[in-house]
Formats: structure tokens, C-alpha cells, sequence
């Protein structure tokens, strides 16, 4: 009996948290109604607003969002209608309907905040017009006044830098009165347009004025930024050149390579192109080729020095080690080839390895290995590496060539036959005796030389 009671108490108990959570879903649902109602309506007169300031265009987006929005909430309001009627309903039904129209009407509200919020800043921009204007002009004003000091800045640069230098800043002066007269001219269509009602076009006019007074100012604040730059790159430059020099002298010291002695030509050559005292000149191409050549110089004696650590091995060892490794191949060749039936894939594979890498030691010398006269210093320990490795293989496969050999010598009397093996005819009498000796004698000797050949 207690388990009966204890389950009909369980029961009441989730019966009345479902009746709670339906009351509250109810509510949830009458509350999305009035709130999405409000917003549409709310929406409208934005709407209405923003056509007035920025046009029917520029409204698009939220005007059919708008006639969507008051689509699908006539089918949340015919959903509530239902839940109210006449017509009973089953509290499934009940809960269904409501959690439709809850999440219609969050649709809805989002779908209409993405669509103002995106019109928000233009709208409020719009308002701002007159203010947007006044500021503008104050603009023009203020940066007119700088032009002047601008192109004394270009005429002082000239005297002292190359035109090539000069070439990203001296027409900026220029270009920035330019687009200050544009911005002018935008302004007065802007204000034009706004008293003819045309305000799509007036904010358009407006954008573009407020663009080419952020232009202008760039243009004249790069004036004043080069000529701090350029006294900069001066600077850096002379004690470039200081440690450029002290750099050639710490060069002559260190251990004589290629790679050092064409970075210190480039460094030299970088350091004979500087104009002498008195001409004008770039301080940036000349602070930049001289970096490019310290850098190379650098690198060159860390490669230098890291190799004079490792001893580079004489040019008549690598020979050695090519004609070495050309003999075991040679050798490895022939039995393999002598022997096909005879010789497993662990040979084979092993040569295979040995050729491959012989023929790339040829491509990385840029020649045949046998007959190269010349190998430089920087290439004859990996060409080294490389003809010790393809001996090794080599050699490699022949041990396994012999193994597969000596495992298919002949292994006693029984093995070819004896009286009644498998090379006896009927009877006891042997069958084919002169091929059969010939091939056991063949086997005695090929084991043989390869015994000659690894003792």
C-alpha cells in the first residue's frame, strides 16, 4: 500500500508542476503578444522617419521586413483566437499553440531590431546634418590654414632630399587643397538637397565631403611625418655606415669563403653608391640596401664560422668514397643479376635503395660523381654522406643476396635425390644425372667466390 500512495503523490506532484509551467507559458504568450504588437507599431513610425531622412531606398530592407513580420504575427493572433474559443482544447494543444506564438513573436522582435540597429547610426547621422555640416566646414577652414605651412615644408624637403625621396609627399599639398575645394562643393549640394526633401542625396553628398576632409588631413599630416622620418633615417643611416665599415674590417678576419667574400662585395658596393657630402639624396633606398647588405654580410660569416667548426673532408677521400660505393654496387649487380631465381626482395630492395641515392649524388654534384675533377667545399661532406650510404646498401644487399644463395645450395645427398628421391626415375634409376651435377657443381663454385668475395 505504501508503494501504491507513494506513486499517487509522485503523480499529483508532476501534475501540478505541468499545470504551473502551461499557466506560465500562457502568460509568456500573452505578454509576446502586446510586446511584438508595440514594437510593430513603434517600427512603423521609424519607418516613417527614416524614409523622411534617408529616402525609400535606403529604407528597403526594413520596410519588407516589416510586411513579413506583420504576416507571421496574424498567425500568432489567430493562434491566440483559437486558445479562446468555444471549441474545447486539450491542454497538449493548449501548450503547442503557445509555444508558437512565443517563439513567432521573438522572431519577430529580433528580425525588426537587426533591421533598425542597422539604421540607427545613419538615421541619427541624418538628424545631425546641420551639425555634420557646420563641422565640416570648420574642417575645410582649419586645414586650409595648414597648406600653406605644408608646402614650405615640401620646398625646405627639396633643398636637402632627392626628388625620388620627396616623391610620395610632394604633390600632397596640392591633392589636399583639392579635395578640401570638393568637400565645399559637397557641402553646398548637401544643403541643397535637404531643402529640395531630396535627403538620400544630401546624405550621400554629406558622406563625401566628410570622406575627402579625412583624406585631405591625411595628406598633410604625411607631410609633416616624412620630414620627422627622413631626420630619422639620416640618423640610422650615418651609424649604419659607421658599423658597416667596422663590420668589413671584423670580415677580413674571419675564415675565407665564397659566401663571405660576396656579401662583403655587396656591403662595399651598397657603401660606394652613398652620393658624397653636400648632394641631395634618399636616406630610405640608401638605409634599406645598406640593411639588405648587413644582414647577407652576417649571415655569410654565421655560415662561415659554423662550418670552419667542421673539418671539410679532403677531395680525395669523397673519390674514395664514390669509387668505393660504385665497386659494391658493381659487385652487388652482378651476382644479384646472375643469380635472379635465387636472390628474395630484401636484395633486390636493398640495390634498389644503393642506385637510387648513387644517382642523386650525380644530380646534387650537377655531373657524374665518377669523373668529377672538382667538388666544392660546401658540397663534399653530404656528397661524402651520400657515396658511404649507397656503399653501405650495396653491401647491404649483397650479405642478403648470399644468404638467399646459401639458402638454396644443395643440403646433402637427399636433397637432389638421392635413391629414391625426387631426382630418381622408376625403379631406382636417376633420371637427367648430367643436368643435376652440372647445377650442384655450378652452386660449389658461385659459393665459393662469394666466400673469396666477404672474406
Amino acid at each position: 500500500m505504501a508503494g501504491f500512495w507513494g506513486k499517487r503523490k509522485r503523480d499529483e506532484q508532476q501534475q501540478q508542476e505541468l499545470d504551473a509551467h502551461d499557466l506560465d507559458l500562457a502568460k509568456r504568450a500573452r505578454e509576446a503578444l502586446v510586446a511584438a504588437d508595440e514594437r510593430i507599431r513603434v517600427t512603423s513610425d521609424e519607418l516613417g522617419f527614416a524614409e523622411a531622412e534617408l529616402g525609400s531606398d535606403a529604407t528597403k530592407g526594413l520596410s519588407e521586413a516589416l510586411a513579413v513580420v506583420r504576416v507571421h504575427m496574424g498567425d500568432a493572433f489567430r493562434l491566440h483566437q483559437l486558445n479562446h474559443d468555444h471549441i474545447p482544447d486539450t491542454r497538449e494543444e493548449l501548450r503547442t499553440r503557445n509555444a508558437r506564438i512565443v517563439q513567432l513573436c521573438d522572431w519577430a522582435e529580433d528580425l525588426l531590431e537587426q533591421h533598425t540597429s542597422a539604421l540607427a547610426e545613419r538615421i541619427a547621422r541624418a538628424r545631425r546634418a546641420p551639425e555634420i555640416i557646420a563641422g565640416i566646414r570648420g574642417d575645410v577652414e582649419l586645414l586650409r590654414t595648414r597648406i600653406p605651412d605644408a608646402r614650405q615644408t615640401v620646398d625646405r624637403l627639396a633643398v636637402r632630399y632627392a626628388p625620388e625621396a620627396l616623391a610620395q609627399v610632394e604633390a600632397n599639398p596640392a591633392e589636399a587643397e583639392q579635395l578640401l575645394g570638393f568637400a565645399e562643393h559637397g557641402v553646398g549640394v548637401a544643403e541643397r538637397r535637404r531643402e529640395a526633401g531630396q535627403r538620400e542625396q544630401a546624405n550621400l553628398a554629406l558622406e563625401a565631403s566628410a570622406e575627402s576632409v579625412r583624406r585631405a588631413a591625411t595628406l598633410l599630416d604625411a607631410v609633416e611625418t616624412f620630414e620627422v622620418e627622413a631626420l630619422r633615417a639620416e640618423s640610422t643611416l650615418a651609424a649604419i655606415i659607421e658599423d658597416s665599415r667596422g663590420d668589413l674590417v671584423v670580415a677580413r678576419k674571419e675564415p675565407h669563403s665564397p659566401g663571405v667574400a660576396k656579401a662583403m662585395t655587396d656591403l662595399q658596393a651598397a657603401l660606394a653608391a652613398l652620393p658624397p657630402a653636400g648632394v641631395n639624396t634618399d636616406p630610405f633606398t640608401h638605409l634599406d640596401r645598406l640593411r639588405e647588405a648587413n644582414a647577407g654580410l652576417d649571415a655569410a660569416i654565421a655560415a662561415a664560422r659554423e662550418r670552419a667548426t667542421r673539418p671539410i673532408p679532403p677531395l680525395d677521400h669523397v673519390h674514395h668514397a664514390i669509387d668505393d660505393a660504385d665497386r659494391q654496387l658493381a659487385v652487388a649487380r652482378d651476382v644479384i643479376a646472375g643469380h635472379r631465381g635465387w636472390i628474395g626482395a630484401d636484395a633486390r630492395t636493398r640495390l634498389a635503395e644503393a642506385e637510387r641515392i648513387r644517382l642523386d649524388l650525380d644530380h646534387f654534384l650537377g655531373m657524374p660523381a665518377a669523373t668529377a675533377t672538382m667538388i666544392d667545399e660546401d658540397h663534399r661532406e653530404q656528397a661524402m654522406g651520400m657515396a658511404r650510404r649507397a656503399a653501405y646498401l650495396a653491401a647491404e644487399a649483397l650479405q642478403l643476396a648470399k644468404r638467399d644463395i646459401d639458402s638454396s645450395r644443395p643440403q646433402g645427398p637427399d636433397q637432389w635425390g638421392g635413391p629414391g628421391g625426387p631426382g630418381w626415375g622408376g625403379g631406382g634409376r636417376r633420371g637427367g644425372g648430367g643436368d643435376m651435377m652440372g647445377g650442384i657443381l655450378g652452386g660449389l663454385v658461385i659459393g665459393s667466390i662469394l666466400d673469396g668475395i666477404f672474406d
